[in-house]
């Protein structure tokens, strides 16, 4: 055992050993009402010291219970996405379709800074995380009926929570003095077809031994049904967008091939986005989407046209994944003698969801990447071609072929891929609370937490097993057909025929099929122990103060099945591994009254973490507040922020991930002279392929796995908050908030993009080989094809992001028909970038502004709220600023044109008299409406009923056009995208909800 770990113990021993005598302690009890005292002096928003949102350093945003059920959303992620404009949307069931470790979660991202530099506190406690891959903790995760508010500070707060919280906290209040029965039940459907929702939820709050206990339950239903691609007509349409360069105008694909629109004599009905990937497999297509054979229903035929008879696969791609939940909360506080408080809370959560995707789609020269698994260097293994001996192959296509037989078919009879995804979380934490010295108080607790992931992925390949079952020979007794190699016949080998619909016998999918699982175990183990109160007085008032040590304990261990550890399959490799990082934190608040209208508060926080490469940390904070006048305050707030490396950061192999890279060397032959190929030449493979060829052509999906990097340290954010906020006395309903905030973030924790590092290598001033860092993360075969780029963690130079927000409220009475309340929250973001040391010095990323980074210059959310007895009716209008696809379009069709430009003055017969603006390059601002009414009445038998109904999205606006395939950065399924709507629609909800014995 360590000294941590014994230190850890020791000191729970003596919290523990410490309760007893104090709660047997003879000294006076104080009554109900100043423990209640007690208990609100701690509550948490934004600090240990207690603060008014319109009157403290950072902005802060509230949203109470009434709010969150006023936006008809059972999703706490989605109610802060939807509402707050400082809150980004992170993982989500209509955009995680095709990622390994985030479906089925909800997650968010304050400032657009990533989930792992947002923390998410329950009750001011840090909570454990629900990704393996980072520090995310899924929302959908926490029991709705047990949020009271939610509270979000942005800006850093280290010096008060520690790690993560740079961009800032989302603190999540609970239930603190509910008390009654209630219970409450929602349906909801999207008015376009399906999408259903059904939930219902109960919640039971009392006191017990005359007041000094208070006991809290909840439980959550939440059913969520999956929307497909039928449902939506946008989904069938087959857009695969390209621009074409040398005509400078906009292509759709057609039965024919790519055209430009303008010559196409029809509409959308005449796009075409298919495979060759067919239920019966396409053979002998050679070099063109137009020449072949393949099997329809009615047999062998050679008259094959991707685009005429391929198979769509968007139609197997859900909009929105169905989930289920099911949450539990218990709270609990008993005053016990003596001024001491005991608390112990407990939740737990399962989670399901079930993606459904199309059959696995293989052909000859399919790479897959396999791990040698005693030197862990990647390799390549692909099914192979067919011999024109194979006893499978119909005599019409092994005659018309070589000496082997190309192929392409998509594994009807193995089944379609299907994510099965099971998440069960623990939360827990117990504490006393008490007062020592005339009113200090002191607070111990302790958390424990743990999240579980157990992913089953349906009906891959094993590819191995594919290439020996497509080797079939004839037996001995020339009847047999068997698999051509001993070891593998040994093994069980089944030959397989792929020619034909219907031609995979079971038997044959059941050798090739392949289920890998990854299991995911996350524990978080943490002690707080702080003591608060007034260390002095000051002319203008006390000094409150807070001092206390903190311990955390996150470990991490991932299990997967063979395949995912060694590759071979069709799915992605995933190694497993486990490890653990702990800190010892101390740290200290205090708040300083130096004039009547002017106050200071400092924090500080020293972090010891385990990792070698993780120096002592120091965070810090300081914040000003000024009030001029009576009503009038000017803030500033000043800190120093951290984020440590996650565990995967430091410690994770290479997992599996494949990017649609543009390799740069793609197109060289020996005399191009576009930028890098020059370099090209120099890789041995790609020259061997020029010279059979005449030409380098490397397209499409590359291997491109991420990787921790132990030498990755703690990334420092140096953030600044200055503003004003007024609550005048002309105009007492009405309060107002400005505020500029920068955010610069040094040694930032990041990857280097694959296409970045592909400059970096081929196209930089830096010769060319070994000696050049970027080209070691890139590996290519023996042909010159790109095997892997490697994206390992970095602690790159910079991350700066800066912008406004602006809050208004304001109270409109309107005498005897009730009163209007007025509520804008608005972001402007002036800069998101990334900077990092190129080999040609600083090169900076911006992402400000680009629908490919999620980033809208603008976005804002305005609320009209009218009240009358009891009548309550809502309307939200949410806005999204116009923005750009990705400026590298941009930047290429400006080329592009200055070029063309110049071919027409010169008299050049390249010239093109009408080029075409490239199609999305930029989309339109979107305005979102929501509307929401409620009616509460009592009865005789209901203390309490509540009658509610609303519409999300109410003019149906599901965002722009998208095309799903093709030319643009940003897309989605469906042609729809989740940051605007995702192909939901118009949704409405109707619920009630029932209170006895209040």
């Amino acid at each position: 055992m360590n000294h941590r770990t014994i230190l850890w113990h020791a000191f729970i021993g003596a919290c523990f050993a410490m309760a007893g005598p104090v709660m047997a302690q003879t000294d006076q009890a104080v009554d109900a009402e100043e423990a209640e005292s007690i208990v609100e002096e701690i509550l948490v928003t934004g600090s240990r010291l207690r603060r008014d949102s319109f009157n403290i350093p950072t902005p802060l945003v509230t949203l109470d219970n009434q709010a969150i059920q006023d936006t008809g959303l059972n999703s706490l992620a989605e109610v802060l996405i939807d509402e707050m404009p400082a809150v980004f949307e992170s993982a989500s069931n209509t955009n995680g379709q095709s990622y390994v470790n985030a479906t089925g979660l909800t997650t968010m991202s304050l400032r657009n800074q990533g989930t792992d530099r947002t923390l998410v506190l329950i009750d001011g406690r840090r909570t454990v995380p629900n990704q393996y891959g980072g520090n995310a903790v899924s929302l959908n995760t926490i029991p709705t009926p047990l949020i009271q508010r939610v509270e979000i500070i942005t800006g850093g707060s280290s010096a008060a929570y520690g790690s993560d919280a740079i961009a800032g906290v989302v603190n999540i209040i609970t239930q603190q003095d509910k008390v009654g029965l209630a219970v409450e039940a929602r349906y909801g459907a999207t008015y376009n077809g399906g999408g259903e929702e059904y939930s219902a939820d109960v919640q039971y709050g009392a006191n017990f031994a005359e007041g000094r206990g208070y006991l809290f339950f909840g439980a959550t239903f939440d059913d969520q049904k999956g929307i497909g691609p039928y449902e939506r007509d946008r989904a069938l349409i087959e857009a695969d967008f390209d621009y074409n360069t040398t005509l400078l105008c906009n292509e759709m694909q057609v039965v024919g091939g790519d055209q430009c629109l303008r010559d196409i004599p029809g509409g959308p009905e005449l796009w075409r986005n298919r495979s060759d990937g067919m239920p019966g497999g396409v053979f002998e297509e050679r070099s063109s989407s137009t020449r072949g054979y393949w099997y329809d229903e009615t047999g062998l035929r050679d008259d094959w046209n991707e685009e005429q008879y391929g198979i769509h696969t968007q139609q197997f791609v859900q909009l929105k994944i169905p989930e289920d939940r099911y949450t539990a909360a218990l709270k609990t506080t008993f005053d016990f003698e003596n001024n001491v408080k005991g608390t112990f809370q407990m939740m737990y959560s399962e989670n399901n969801s079930f993606n459904i995707k199309s059959p696995e789609d293989e052909y000859e020269g399919a790479d897959v990447i396999i791990l040698d698994p005693v030197t862990g260097e990647p390799g390549e293994v692909r099914p192979g071609y067919i011999s024109i001996d194979n006893p499978f192959a119909p005599a019409e296509i092994a005659e018309n072929a070589g000496s082997s037989i190309s192929w392409d078919r998509r594994f009807f009879e193995v089944g379609n891929i299907m994510t099965d995804n099971h998440r069960t979380t623990f939360r827990s934490w117990a504490g006393l609370q008490g007062e020592f010295a005339n009113d200090w108080q002191w607070d111990v607790s302790l958390g424990y937490g743990k999240s579980r992931q157990r992913q089953l992925r349906h009906n891959e390949l094993d590819v191995v097993k594919e290439a020996q079952a497509l080797d079939a020979e004839y037996a001995e007794d020339g009847v047999t057909i068997q698999c051509a190699d001993p070891e593998a016949r040994a093994a069980g080998c089944v030959p397989l025929n792929i020619f034909g619909v219907g031609s995979i016998t079971p038997e044959m999918a059941d050798w090739i099929r392949v289920e890998p699982e990854i299991r995911s175990d996350i524990e978080q183990k943490n002690l707080l122990a702080y003591v608060s109160g007034d260390l002095f007085e000051m002319s203008n008032g006390p000094v409150p103060a807070v001092f206390g040590v903190e311990y955390r304990e996150d470990s991490l261990d991932l299990g997967t099945s063979e395949g995912h550890q060694y590759g071979g399959i069709t799915f992605n490799l995933v190694p497993q591994f486990s490890g653990s990082i702990d800190v010892w934190e101390a740290f200290t608040e205090m708040a300083f009254p130096l004039t009547d209208t002017f106050s200071a508060e400092v924090s500080a926080r020293v972090a010891d973490y385990s990792p070698a490469g993780i120096d002592t940390v120091v965070s810090y904070t300081t914040g000003l507040m000024w009030e001029p006048a009576e009503g009038y305050r000017l803030r500033a707030n000043i800190a120093r922020a951290q984020r440590a490396p996650t565990i995967a950061e430091l410690f994770s192999p290479p997992r599996g991930d494949f990017d649609s890279i543009f390799d740069i060397c793609d197109g060289t032959t020996l005399d191009s002279t576009d930028p890098g190929h020059a370099n090209c030449r120099l890789e041995p493979g790609i020259m061997a392929t020029i010279g059979i060829d005449g030409v380098f052509t490397d397209e499409g999906n590359n291997y491109s796995p991420n990787a921790g990097n132990p030498e990755v340290f703690e990334e420092t954010a140096d953030t600044y908050t200055i503003g004003f906020s007024m609550n005048p006395s002309w105009a007492e309903n009405l309060r107002l908030a400005v505020d500029y905030w920068d955010i610069t973030i040094e040694d930032k924790i990041t990857s280097i993009g694959n296409q970045e590092i592909l400059e970096q290598c081929y196209n930089s001033s830096v010769a060319f080989g070994p000696d050049n860092p970027f080209c070691n993360l890139i590996r290519r075969d023996g042909d010159g094809y790109l095997i892997e780029v490697m994206q390992r963690q970095y602690n790159l130079n910079e991350g700066k992001t800066r912008g406004v927000d602006v809050a208004m409220d304001y109270n409109w009475d309107l005498g005897a028909k009730g009163d209007i309340t007025f509520k804008l929250d608005w972001t402007h973001m002036l800069e998101d970038s990334d900077t990092y040391e190129g080999l040609d010095g600083l090169v900076t990323v911006d992402f400000t502004g680009q629908l490919d980074y999620g980033n809208f210059d603008d976005r804002a959310t305005l609320s009209a709220t009218w009240r009358k007895d009891d009548w309550r009716v809502r309307w939200t209008t949410k806005y999204k600023s116009s923005v750009a696809d990705n400026y590298d379009r941009n930047e290429e069709w400006e080329a592009l044109r200055t070029r063309n430009d110049e071919r027409c003055a010169s008299g050049d017969s390249r010239c093109i008299t009408n080029p075409e603006v490239p199609l999305y390059l930029f989309y339109p601002a979107y305005t979102k409406h929501d509307l929401s009414v409620s009616y509460s009445m009592r009865t005789d038998l209901i203390e309490d009923l509540r009658l509610y109904a609303g519409v999300k999205n109410v003019f149906d606006d599901m965002g722009p056009f998208m095309p799903t395939g093709g030319d643009t950065y940003e897309s989605g399924p469906g042609n729809f995208d989740s940051k605007y709507d995702g192909g939901v629609g118009r949704f409405w909800y109707v619920g009630a909800e029932m209170s006895f014995g209040q």
